[in-house]
C-alpha cells in the first residue's frame, strides 16, 4: 500500500506520550547466566524510549507530531530533546525535572532479537495531572499514541480524556504486562505483538507462532473491547482484527540486523497513514514497510526510515509480482 504524498497536507494532529531513554546498547552472543560475566561486543549509545521512538518515526514519515514527556536536567535529557526536535517533533510539551533522564540496557543477541533492562528515571515522574495539563493546551488532537513505559495512571487518565474530546488513541500495551477492561475499552486501535498479546489475555507463556494462533488471540483481545486490534508478528508480518474481519499482511523480506524500534517503527507509520485518512488495513501495510526498513540498521530512532525510504521501499516491492500476499477474512 502507497500513501500518496499530497495526502500529507490532510493529516490531522498525533499526540505521543510516553518514555524518552537513552539507550545503551552491546552484542552478544547470548545472555548471561546469574552470577556470569560474558564479553560483548562495543557499547553504543542511541536515543530511544518507546514513546520518544514513535514520535521520531511519526515525525520522520511526515507525521505533524507532538510529544509529551520528561527527560532530566543532565546531558542525556539535551540529547534525547535534540534527536526529536531533528526528527520534526515538536518538544514544546516536554518538561524536564530533577530526576536522571531515563536509560535502557538493551543485549542485542544473534539474528536481531534483544533483551532490554529500563531504568524509568524522569518518565516516572509523568503523572495525570501532568500529562493532562499539557495535552488541554493542544487544539485539533486527531490522535493520541501511547505505551506502557510512563505510569500507568497516566496511561488511563489519557484515554478518558482522549475519549471526552473526540480523539481516536492507539495503545501499544509495551513492556508487556496485564492490562484491566476498564482501560482496554477506551482504545481505538490496539497494536500488540506476541508476547504482549499473550500477557493481555493472561497466558505469559503462549507461543503465537502463526497467523491462526494470531486469530485466535486477536479475537479474545476484542472481546477486552478495544476496536481494533493490530497485532505485530514479526518475521510473519502483522494481523488486522476488527469486528468479524480478519486481515493478514505477510511481511517483507528483509536481513534482520537489530529489531530493536521495529514495533516502534510499525507504530509511527501506523499513527501517520491513519492521521492522513487511510483505513486501518491500509495503515497497517505503510506500518508493515516501515517496521521492514528499521530491522536492517543498527539502533533505535537511528534505524527510523524517512517518508522518502518508505515509499521508495513500496514502490520496489509494487514491482514484483506475486510477491505480496494479503488474505482478508470474515467469520461467521
Amino acid at each position: 500500500m502507497h500513501v500518496p504524498a499530497d495526502e500529507m497536507d490532510q493529516q490531522g494532529r498525533i499526540v505521543v506520550i510516553g518514555s524518552t531513554n537513552t539507550d545503551v546498547v552491546m552484542h552478544v552472543d547470548r545472555l548471561p547466566r546469574p552470577g556470569e560475566t560474558i564479553t560483548g561486543g562495543d557499547m553504543a549509545l542511541f536515543a530511544g524510549g518507546k514513546g520518544a521512538n514513535q514520535a521520531c518515526a511519526a515525525g520522520k514519515l511526515g507525521g505533524s507530531v507532538t510529544f509529551i514527556g520528561q527527560v532530566g536536567s543532565d546531558p542525556f535529557g539535551a540529547v534525547l530533546l535534540a534527536n526529536l526536535r531533528q526528527a520534526g517533533v515538536d518538544t514544546a510539551c516536554v518538561g524536564i525535572t530533577g530526576r536522571a533522564s531515563g536509560c535502557a540496557s538493551i543485549y542485542v543477541l544473534a539474528g536481531g532479537e534483544k533483551a532490554i533492562v529500563i531504568s524509568p528515571g524522569a518518565n516516572a515522574t509523568l503523572d495525570p495531572e501532568t500529562a493532562l495539563s499539557r495535552l488541554d493546551g493542544l487544539e485539533d488532537v486527531d490522535l493520541v499514541l501511547l505505551q506502557l513505559e510512563i505510569p500507568i495512571e497516566t496511561v488511563d487518565a489519557v484515554l478518558s480524556w482522549a475519549r471526552s474530546r473526540g480523539a481516536r488513541t492507539a495503545l501499544d500495551p509495551a513492556p508487556a504486562r496485564p492490562l484491566a477492561a476498564s482501560l482496554l475499552c477506551k482504545v481505538d486501535f490496539l497494536t500488540p505483538n506476541q508476547s504482549e498479546a499473550a500477557a493481555l489475555l493472561g497466558e505469559p507463556s503462549w507461543e503465537i507462532r502463526s497467523f491462526i494462533d494470531a486469530e485466535e488471540a486477536a479475537t479474545g483481545l476484542l472481546a477486552l473491547a478495544p476496536a481494533a486490534v493490530v497485532m505485530k508478528l514479526g518475521s510473519l508480518g502483522c494481523l488486522v482484527a476488527a469486528g468479524e474481519s480478519r486481515t493478514r499482511e505477510e511481511a517483507y523480506p528483509v536481513a534482520a540486523v537489530d529489531t530493536t524500534a521495529a514495533g516502534d517503527a510499525f507504530n509511527g507509520g501506523f499513527a501517520v497513514a491513519l492521521s492522513e485518512g487511510r483505513t486501518v488495513v491500509e495503515a497497517a501495510a505503510f506500518a508493515n514497510a516501515a517496521g521492514a526498513i528499521s530491522v536492517t540498521r543498527n539502533g533505535a530512532q537511528a534505524s527510523l526510515p524517512s517518508r522518502v525510504e518508505v515509499s521508495r521501499f513500496l514502490e520496489l516491492e509494487d514491482d514484483r509480482p506475486n510477491r505480496y500476499a494479503k488474505e482478508t477474512r470474515c467469520l461467521l
